[in-house]
């Protein structure tokens, strides 16, 4: 796909971001006023953003648990973003996917937040016969990384490495041959929307949802009805093309 060139958000946004992100984790926690769909038992790996672990994503996680949904953490640690040992994260996340559907004999979600997508969506296209669907949240397409504001954090994890050296050119999103959805809001305060919006593949569809920040998005209501929704659809597996969502 051809590279857009594109601007990080306002620095009014991203200033913000972390009082909006505990706003939207206040909200988060408050009972929902229209129940989450009941998921239907098969597994979901989530893959936590860059420079935290799983425990930034656990409450995502036991949000989906409890709806019914066996849920996963990467069990990586830190996600350190790219770097020498790419390759190598690729294999031991492919290792892990493989046991995950041995165990649960079904294809797997797979849901990344932020650089998380990254690697969902590289698992997708190395292991689609595994996959059931991909769900990025706030996850920039392509190297559209010059329009966020974590371009020195990712030269810091990854020890001066070009941020997507190793991922942009490899698997575009075309390649991804399994349903995908990529939600993205246009208040995000770290990653301009506009790089979270893709038309490259038939397989795909982008997903707005309002005024949620890039912090919160693993905990605003909005994108955990958006992610239980997606994770009812696609019953029967992949191939299936991806339902309007609401409002869409």
């Amino acid at each position: 796909m051809k590279r857009v060139e594109l601007t990080p958000p306002s620095a009014t946004l991203f200033v913000l971001e972390p009082l909006r992100a505990a706003a939207d984790y206040i909200a988060g926690m408050a009972p929902f006023s229209v129940p989450l769909p009941p998921g239907d038992g098969h597994p979901v790996l989530v893959f936590p953003g860059l420079g935290v672990n799983g425990a930034a994503t656990s409450d995502l996680r036991n949000r989906l648990q409890q709806v019914g949904y066996e849920v996963h953490d990467w069990e990586q640690g830190v996600n350190f973003g790219p770097g020498a040992d790419h390759d190598l994260l690729l294999e031991r996340l492919g290792d892990h996917l493989k046991q995950i559907h041995a165990w649960h004999r079904s294809s797997v979600s797979l849901v990344g937040w932020s650089y998380g997508g990254i690697y969902a969506r590289e698992l997708a296209a190395k292991h689609s016969e595994l996959v059931r669907q991909v769900i990025t949240l706030a996850t920039p397409v392509a190297d559209n990384w010059e329009a966020t504001h974590v371009g020195w954090l990712l030269n810091m994890l990854s020890s001066g490495i070009a941020p997507m050296s190793h991922v942009s050119t490899r698997h575009s999103d075309a390649d991804v041959p399994v349903p995908w959805a990529s939600v993205y809001s246009k208040t995000d305060g770290i990653v301009a929307w506009e790089a979270c919006v893709s038309t490259g593949s038939t397989n795909h569809r982008n997903i707005e949802v309002e005024d949620v920040s890039h912090l919160g998005m693993v905990q605003h209501p909005e994108v955990l009805r958006v992610v239980a929704g997606l994770l009812a659809q696609h019953r029967d597996g992949p191939g299936q093309a991806i339902m309007p969502a609401a409002g869409q």
